[in-house]
């Protein structure tokens, strides 16, 4: 059964790729290198034939196996120089060659097994081992391939480069298992014939597609299969050099195995945990292996992840430095700022701001630094304009402005990364680009701060103009008192009044001195069933001497409400309504229950106030009607007012005079509230 497969399946690929090979002479797609990827389809359709024909392990069809593999290899090479480069890098061009010397010295090792059939064991295990490496190494060539693949017309062949790829993995399989069991498999053959087939179909339909391939390796996966290949070649490295030393080492042969395995390993993880080391590979792989030496979606995902961390985190000129030096895998960093003519540090990320950064950047004057201009220190001139401070620090590299507006935000100064290098053009617009994003945080950021000082002082100013509008009605209500005591001073009545006042303003003074500090925040009291009558006459009798005010009342009304609060709206109502009034025309104050709603009325007989005024700018601060008024009373009140649930209307007309109304909940109505607040 699994001969005739073997037969079978091999026949199918060697029939598929034959006549891909005549198509592909005849016309292929433009842009295609068509012979190299003829005599590469037809090597593999006499290959996969011989297999078919005679056998896997006779020396036809190894040779044929051997010139299958040279064949693509000189596809791929043909490849590389189309993509636009007249030869591949030196770097890649060498590992072509290393593979095809291997494909060779496999190749001889297996015409030494047939035609000296007394050979040890050993060689046919090295010849197996070769083919191996040969294989992992293609592997690699052909992400490289399918990484660099650019130029006009060679896009679609992205579909090929992978078929070709699977075909070298086929192999891999093959001999791994035959290496493994010292045995040929030949299941897996049989499956291999199938798999070829697959192929055939797979770069038929690459040739097929015209255009850019929809698929695109991540840099991620690439290093992952890149670190698998390594691992790959390491065991198999391992594999044959335990094997070199089973057949040389003689009885000793188990001690010497088992102490290379553990001093071979314990070198590689030494090696692997090297900081340089992850950084010089990065940077080899990046530069040979990719187009460009940044993955910018990756990159850039991790920069404004890193500025956009939570609260609580590391302060923002912190995240900043550490999100740039992340883009060129610098250790540390410092953040520059203007302070004044000069800079000065503002953040350090992984450095000491003691110690090398004492004073650094003092000396640098920021104006003679272009907000445009990336400075490379090494490769600076010593006679540029860069102080002795920032020299001074030995790990210093390179220096990034912030530019924002055409002004100078800040500097980065960025540490020297592991494996030292010059910067390139995609360096400096990386920089260029991520200096830009980071000075728009910082001045965003010093926006906030400013906003915040702002809002300070502004709150202060508020609270100053709050107490400027209770000093006024303070020294009006004493002036008052003080002119009327001149003509009864002898009513005892009158005495008793002006105490009352002067007590009352004696407490509003102080109550202002609490508001005005900074530490003071406001006092409000659980709401409370309030008898509005009393306290209604109370604040009248605090006025009586300075103006006529009446009460009078319906009943015993119950509102709820803030004490306090309550009796400081109608202090600004009231002295309103007495600033608003001619003297000795008294300042009505009605109190009643009306449709579940306490009501209290201060009504003055006053110049009034129009529907527009009303309308736009009565409850506004600082906009008064009455000369020199400060505009604050009737806008405090109105807060007041909605702070305790209640509202307040109004009702006026020109020369007539006005009546404003304090609505709050009445207690009969919310006696469950009350009780709760209780």
């Amino acid at each position: 059964m699994v001969p005739a497969l073997i037969l079978w399946s091999h026949a199918l690929a060697a029939l598929l790729f034959g006549a891909l090979g005549l198509w592909t002479l005849r016309g292929a797609e433009a842009g295609v290198p068509r012979k190299p990827l003829a005599a590469a389809l037809v090597m593999t359709a006499l290959w996969a034939l011989a297999v078919a024909g005679i056998g896997e392990a006779e020396l036809p069809t190894r040779v044929a196996e051997a010139v299958r593999n040279l064949a693509w290899l000189g596809f791929m090479i043909a490849l590389h120089r189309r993509n636009g480069s007249e030869r591949p890098p030196a770097a890649i061009g060498t590992v072509y060659g290393v593979v095809a010397v291997v494909i060779l010295i496999a190749l001889a090792l297996h015409i030494i097994t047939v035609t000296a059939p007394q050979v040890a064991p050993e060689v046919i295990q090295a010849a197996l081992l070769l083919r191996m490496m040969a294989a992992i190494a293609a592997l690699v060539l052909i992400q490289s391939l399918h990484s660099a693949i650019t130029a006009p017309g060679t896009a679609g062949m992205r579909p090929v480069v992978l078929a070709i790829g699977a075909m070298w993995l086929v192999d891999i399989n093959v001999l791994s298992v035959a290496w493994l069991t010292t045995d040929w498999p030949y299941q897996l053959v049989a499956v291999r014939g199938g798999a070829m087939a697959l192929i055939a179909a797979g770069i038929a339909m690459g040739l097929q597609r015209r255009g850019e391939w929809p698929m695109q390796l991540s840099r991620t996966v690439a290093y992952q299969s890149l670190s698998l290949v390594a691992i790959g070649l390491y065991f198999a490295l391992l594999a044959l050099a335990t094997s070199a030393l089973a057949a040389i080492g003689g009885d000793n042969a188990r001690l010497l195995q088992t102490a290379f395995v553990f001093g071979s390993t314990a070198a590689i993880l030494t090696l692997v945990s090297s900081p340089w080391l992850r950084a010089w590979i990065k940077v080899k792989l990046a530069k040979h292996f990719f187009r460009h030496r940044y993955d910018y979606r990756a990159e850039w995902l991790r920069f404004t992840e890193t500025l956009g961390e939570p609260e609580g985190s590391a302060p923002l000129d912190e995240r900043i430095v550490k999100a740039l030096a992340d883009l060129t895998d610098s250790p540390a960093g410092v953040l520059l700022v203007p302070q004044g003519d000069t800079l000065g540090v503002s953040a350090a990320w992984n450095v000491a701001r003691s110690g090398p950064l004492a004073g650094y950047g003092e000396d640098w004057q920021h104006a003679t630094l272009d907000p445009a201009l990336i400075l490379e220190l090494d490769a600076a001139d010593p006679a540029a304009a860069i102080p002795a401070s920032v020299r001074g620090w030995d790990q210093a590299w390179v220096v990034v402005p912030l530019p924002h507006h055409n002004r100078l935000a800040g500097a980065i100064v960025l540490a020297r990364p592991p494996v030292p290098r010059a910067l390139d053009w995609e360096d400096f617009d990386l920089l260029k680009a991520a200096g830009r994003q980071l000075a728009s945080y910082l001045a965003e950021e010093r926006a906030l701060e400013a906003l915040a000082e702002a809002e300070r002082f502004d709150e202060f100013n508020r609270r100053f103009a709050f107490i400027m509008h209770d000093i006024k009605n303070l020294v009006s209500q004493l002036t008052l008192v003080a002119r009327n005591a001149e003509r009864h001073a002898d009513n005892p009545a009158f005495r008793a009044d002006m105490v009352a006042t002067l007590q009352d303003s004696a407490g509003r003074m102080n109550d202002m001195l609490a508001r005005l500090s900074q530490h003071h925040r406001a006092r409000t009291e659980a709401p409370v069933a309030v008898p509005l009558a009393p306290l209604a006459r109370r604040v009248a009798k605090a006025r009586r001497a300075q103006h006529p005010v009446e009460v009078s009342t319906a009943g015993d009304p119950l509102a709820i409400a803030d004490p306090a609060m309550l009796e400081t709206l109608l202090g600004h109502l009231i002295q309103n309504a007495i600033e608003a009034s001619a003297p000795g025309a008294p300042v009505a104050i009605e109190v009643r229950t009306e449709q579940g709603e306490a009501r209290i009325d201060v009504i003055d007989r006053g110049a009034g106030m129009s529907p527009a005024f009303i309308r736009d700018k009565l409850f506004k601060p600082f906009v008064s009607s009455k000369p020199g008024g400060f505009g604050i009373g009737a806008f405090e009140a109105q807060k007041l007012a909605a702070e305790m649930g209640g509202r307040i209307e109004v009702e006026s007309s020109e020369g007539k005079g006005s009546r404003f109304r304090v609505v709050l909940r009445a207690a009969g109505a919310a006696n469950g509230e009350v009780g709760r607040a209780a």
